[in-house]
Parts: structure tokens; sequence; C-alpha cells
């Protein structure tokens, strides 16, 4: 017996229904999206290995699916180096391609590339698949969708706020609720300047985004294998473990950061962000958490993460300003901020609570019965009416017996079946069956199609 075919691990088939539902989730994101004036782009799959090196730090650069050169890509190559040749090195040498990790990366170059067609500021949005090659694990794949939004060309922490209203909306909307977590890159840093390691930032911030994955004590081992002085990892603690009311976390750290310009920098963005957010009478808690940092190198200012509440998942949507991103590309001074909302994880959480509407999966309303040539031709005709009608209908294409194509119907969860036999052909009518009470009348296809707007 022949092997079944199989897909890459981290990677899902998804069925017509699972579709509608991941398409609800796509559908609402957008609207939210576009109601704040955001408009859609999309990239390309593959980037420069250029465009994406460099950009992630050592561990998302470690998980950069490259695309061997097209061709004879040894060619270029001594036997030396085949056999030789670190990992690394030898993929600079046959890749000159990847997936794209991410994005906001493919954003930045999007805009450096077209900056004299763009009005400034630039909000735009993307919805597209990312690839990472990450160990699978549950909410965890190599391949998912991002629902990205961004803002380029301002300066303002009212992108922020506005974010964070995007945030709290779409999640009202779909259901979930979330705490939205916010820190400040420049807060961290501040951190590093005060218990004497500003060169360890990287390091610091790497270790203690994993608290929620691997606990303190490991954090705190991370820490001292990456250099960190006792002392540092000591004077640490107090922050990783601070609590209190947002308020009182900023009073707190004003006192902590008061020798560091930038961490008191920090603390004002913050602080007005919460502020304003405070005013805008969201519907789900937002939390100052100082051990939110963002693992990614290019974030400089305000970060967010989102957790649900009701679920044991991780993110389901962060982001953060990265002020820097397109001096990389060669247009230094251009400010950005945005978010990504993890589409597979929101998925998932909505399956496990249930959370999806009942017209989500809702597709065929009505169904032909094929009875034959001549019928089904009739048949076709009403159908191209009810059709443009607004009502989503199926002819059955095969004559074959009337249990089977009842069968399908009930499989498909079609409400209402149309039989047109002779009878119904000379009386100009359709034999309407509701298929939950069994109830049948003879209609003329307007009043069938009247009756099917009117339950639609």
């Amino acid at each position: 017996m022949a092997q079944k075919p199989g897909i890459p691990k981290g990677t899902r088939d998804f069925s017509p229904t699972e579709m509608a539902r991941r398409n609800y989730i796509f559908d609402t994101i957008r609207a939210v999206y576009a109601l704040h004036g955001f408009r859609p782009i999309e990239t390309p799959a593959m980037e420069n290995l250029s465009t994406l090196m460099g950009k992630y730090g050592e561990e998302g650069d470690k998980l950069l699916f490259k695309i061997l050169n097209s061709g004879d890509f040894c060619s270029c190559l001594t036997e030396e180096e085949l056999t030789g040749s670190t990992p690394a090195h030898l993929a600079a040498r046959i890749c000159e391609k990847g997936l794209r990790y991410d994005l906001t990366v493919p954003f930045a170059r999007y805009v450096v590339q077209h900056r004299e067609e763009l009005q400034m500021p630039f909000k735009r949005y993307q919805i597209q698949p990312v690839w990472r090659a990450d160990r699978p694990q549950k909410g965890r794949y190599r391949e998912f969708y991002q629902c990205d939004a961004d803002v380029v060309g301002s300066d303002s922490l009212w992108n922020e706020v506005e974010l964070v209203e995007i945030i709290d909306e779409v999640f009202t909307r779909l259901g979930i609720r979330v705490c939205v977590k916010l820190n400040n890159r420049k807060i961290l840093a501040g951190i590093a300047e005060v218990i004497g390691a500003p060169e360890r930032l990287t390091d610091i911030t790497v270790a203690i985004d994993k608290l929620d994955k691997i606990g303190l004590d490991k954090v705190n081992e991370e820490l001292r294998c990456c250099g960190l002085a006792p002392e540092a990892v000591e004077r640490l603690q107090p922050v990783i473990g601070l609590a209190g009311t947002n308020d009182e976390k900023l009073a707190t750290m004003r006192s902590v950061l008061a020798a560091s310009e930038t961490g008191l920098r920090g603390l004002d963005e913050v602080a007005f962000v919460l502020d304003a957010l405070a005013a805008a009478g969201l519907r789900n808690a937002v939390e100052l958490d100082l051990t939110l940092a963002r693992g990614l190198n290019y974030y400089t200012g305000c970060i967010f993460e989102v957790k649900a509440l009701d679920v044991a998942i991780g993110s389901i949507t962060g982001g953060g300003r990265y002020d820097n991103l397109t001096g990389i590309f060669g247009l230094p001074g251009l400010s950005g901020v945005g978010i990504s909302f993890g589409a597979d994880r929101i998925y998932d959480v909505l399956n496990q609570l249930d959370l999806y509407p009942e017209t989500t999966t809702q597709g065929v309303r009505l169904l032909f019965i094929n009875f034959g040539e001549r019928e089904a031709a009739r048949c076709f005709e009403l159908a191209a009416r009810c059709r443009r009608a607004g009502i989503a209908t199926e002819v059955y294409p095969d004559s074959v017996k009337m249990k089977k194509q009842m069968a399908y119907a009930n499989a498909r969860c079609v409400p209402y079946v149309a039989l047109v036999g002779e009878a119904e052909m000379v009386a100009g009518r359709v034999a309407l069956k509701n298929m939950a009470t069994g109830e049948q009348q003879l209609l003329t296809i307007e009043e069938a199609i009247e009756q099917l707007k009117i339950e639609n």
C-alpha cells in the first residue's frame, strides 16, 4: 500500500470550515484597520537575504528559511569550501534569498524602495504568511499568518495610542478578553545603565523576554551565562518582580531610573500613552510590564504584547516603535510604529472558547436536486436567478438517487432543498423543502427567493 503524502512539520492544511473561520478573523482585523485609515499592500514571499539578515538579532537570523540559488549552486565552491565551511558560511555562498521572517522588515524595504511615491505619514496594513525555522509546538508554527498595521513618517505617540485602540476594538469584536502589555525599550536601556551593564542591553532583553516561558531561575541563569555580573543580576531582581498599579510602577521606576536620562524619557512616553488610553474608555486592560522586552533588535520605543485571559497560549499580538529600521536601507530619520496580530494563535483561541458566530461557516443556502437532463437545465436557470438575488445556491451535478443527493445536502448543512421534477416544471413551481423541519411548500421561484431572503 502506497504511503500517504504528508506536509512539513509546523504547517497545516485548512478545511472549508476552518477557512471560513480564518476568514472571519482576517475580515474582522481588515475592517478595523480600514476604519482607522490604513491601506493594504503586499510584498513577495521571498526577499533578498541581504534585506533580512541582521535585522532580528542572532537568534532570529538562525530561524530564517534560506532558499538555494537556482541551477548549479555549488559550481562556485571549492571542495574544501564544501566540506570545511560552517553551515552559516556555506549558506551565505549558496543562498541569496530567503522566506520572509515577518512583515515589518519587508515593509521597511518597501518604504525605502518606493519612498518617492508615498505620502507621509504612510499608514499600511498587510495580511500575509511568514515563515520561521522554529521548533513546532502548541501555538507555534513554521508557517503562519501575520496581520500587520504600521505608521511611518511620524514621531507622534498618538500613533501608539491609536494602535492600542485598534487592538482593543479587534478583540472586542472577536469576543476575546485580553490584557495589553506595554513597556518601552528606553526603560530597558535605562535599567541596563543603572545596573552597570549598558553594553548588555541585548542580552538582558533576550533573556527577560523569556520569563513567561522558562521562569525566573532559568532567566537569571541565562543572564549569568551571557556574562552579566552576579551583582548586576541581583540589582535586576526588584525590577523583574515589580508589582502594583501602572501609576505605582511608574512612580517606583522614576526613582530607580533617576540617574538615566534615557530611562526617564521612556517612562514619560509610557505615561503619555497610558494617560491617553485611560481617557479612551478601552474595554480591555492595559498593563505596564517591565519584563516585556520583545526580543527583536529594531525596537527603540514603546513595545506591545497581548495575552488572552481565558486560554493558556503565548502572545497573540505584538509590536512596537522602530525609529532606526529604514536607516539600515539608506533612509535615516524615518520613524515607524506597528503591531502584528498572530492570526493562527487567535484562531486557536477562538476554537478553544467556541466564540465564532453561527453565521461564520454558513455556506450554500439552497441545493437543487437533479432528476435528469431536462430538469437539470431548468434548475440551472432557476439557480442563476437565486444567485442574482444574493442566495448561495448549488445544483447537484449528477442525476443519481435522491437519497445520495439528500445525504450530500445534510453533510453540507444546506438548510433548504429545491425539487423540480416534471410536475413542478409544468406548474412553473419548485418544491422547497426545509431540511430542519421537513416541511415542504410548492412555490414560484420568486416566492422561494423571498422566503430564503427573509430567513437568511
